[in-house]
């Protein structure tokens, strides 16, 4: 995934009745913290940043520019959310260094077709690797071709791209076609009424 850039401005005022008034100017507030350095408390451009999100996902590396001529490397960690709204509330944003490793969540894509009939159930949609944190995969693609009804597909089947490595219990399983319930329920039928016949 590559690094994007996004503007920010220091924010000198804290508490609820600051943060409220650094969303009415259309920006999150927002920290920068780790590497055992002092958090940096800024503002970022509201609409810019959710757009990003909504592009990149929490893996979005970012290159945060601050009007006081700083620059920081950093990762969403955490987002706080308005229910009612489905705003950005505030961001909690992990600084990273470069050659650095990270362990994140990456989004599972189905690629293949698996047996006629069956019914897919997805387990989990999200696998945890270790990568660079310069070139974290935007999505890890799983390949059902040919599953069979009955059959599984776990976390050991993911082709990773090189450079990152499983953190995720390879036996974790992701998918599994299935008998349709239509069908478990005809048959459970059918089984009842040659029970009442005999």
């Amino acid at each position: 995934m590559s690094e994007v850039r996004i503007s920010a401005e220091p924010r000198t005022e804290f508490g609820k009745g600051g943060a409220r008034r650094t969303r009415r100017a259309g920006k999150i507030p927002a920290v920068l913290y780790g590497h055992g350095e002092k958090p940096k408390h800024v503002a970022l451009p509201s609409l810019e940043f959710t757009n990003l999100i909504r592009r990149g996902g929490m893996n979005q590396l970012m290159s945060v520019e601050i009007s006081d001529g700083t620059s920081e490397l950093a990762l969403p960690k955490a987002l706080q959310r308005d229910p009612i709204k489905d705003t950005i509330d505030h961001v909690d944003l992990l600084l990273i260094r470069r050659g650095e490793t990270v362990t994140v969540d990456v989004p599972i894509t189905i690629v293949g077709e698996p047996e006629k009939g069956g019914l897919l159930v997805t387990e989990t949609d999200f696998v945890t690797v270790e990568a660079d944190a310069a070139a974290l995969p935007d999505q890890i693609e799983l390949n059902i071709d040919g599953l069979a009804i009955g059959g599984i597909k776990t976390a050991a089947d993911l082709v990773l791209p090189q450079g990152s490595k499983l953190v995720s219990d390879p036996e974790t399983v992701m998918v599994g076609l299935t008998v349709p319930r239509s069908e478990v329920s005809a048959d459970a039928d059918a089984d009842a009424a040659t029970e009442a016949g005999e």
